[in-house]
């Protein structure tokens, strides 16, 4: 095995050991009081916070999102955007003489 690849295999295998072992304490120094924390910011609940209430929907609206002319124009916008886009990407050839 040649030196070069044997030095970057010994170096691969410690970064990893060291990232495994940093990654082990992240939960103790997460929960370690007063690491860099403002004076007045609020305590970590005791407990993990429930589910997320994904069933709760918002109400509905009292009026439409937007108007069917106001929804009409901007289709013909953005259709007239696509057809200019499509001409000027493929500009017409020169008739062959």
């Amino acid at each position: 095995m040649p030196v070069n690849r044997t030095i970057r295999l010994w170096s691969t295998a410690a970064l990893f050991a060291s990232a495994l072992a940093l990654g082990g304490c992240s939960t103790q120094i997460a929960d370690m009081p007063g690491l860099g924390l403002p004076a007045d910011a609020p305590e970590r609940p005791k407990e993990a916070g429930g589910y997320l209430p994904v069933h709760d929907l918002p109400p509905d609206r009292n009026e439409e999102a937007m108007k069917p002319a106001e929804l009409a124009k901007i289709q013909a916008e953005l259709t007239a955007a696509r057809d200019r886009q499509a001409t000027a990407a493929n500009p017409a050839k020169p008739a062959k003489k």
